[in-house]
């Protein structure tokens, strides 16, 4: 029988948890004042031009209620704005301000830099090859 350390399942999920430790640990060090979950959608929504909550949700893989409490957040701290979609009552569109906007621009530098150091020593063959067996677990799981 395999020890847990050698299932590969196991593997990734103690690689997600280390990385996003190192990440938030860094953001709380720089004094960004938000979470790694919370800059996840500020990123999402700086790629999709109005993006409903709904679309956020599925994007994200994360719960329709944990999205509206991130975006209840995000909101207060002046960085998104919802939109009533037309025709929907319970609908909204999510967008950034130009203060979120400034935000995600101002910090995505050091993000890189984070992104850089944990494919340190990685080639790009490595890369690809491991996006694809990432895919391949995903598409297993689905």
């Amino acid at each position: 029988m395999k020890k847990i350390e050698d299932v590969i399942l196991y593997q990734i999920d103690l690689t997600t948890k280390v990385a996003k430790h190192y990440s938030q640990g860094e953001l709380t060090r720089l004094g960004l004042g938000i979470t790694i979950e919370q800059w996840i959608v500020l990123k999402i929504i700086s790629e999709n031009e109005n993006f409903t909550q709904k679309e956020l949700a599925e994007k994200s893989y994360r719960d329709p209620a944990s999205i509206t409490r991130t975006i209840v957040i995000l909101e207060k701290k002046g960085f998104i704005a919802r939109t009533k979609v037309p025709n929907n009552a319970r609908a909204y569109y999510v967008s950034l301000t130009q203060e979120g906007a400034a935000f995600v621009d101002r910090n995505m530098k050091i993000i890189k830099q984070h992104r850089e150091l944990s494919i340190k020593g990685l080639t790009s063959e490595e890369l690809e090859t491991l996006s694809n067996v990432l895919a391949k677990i995903r598409k297993n799981m689905s």
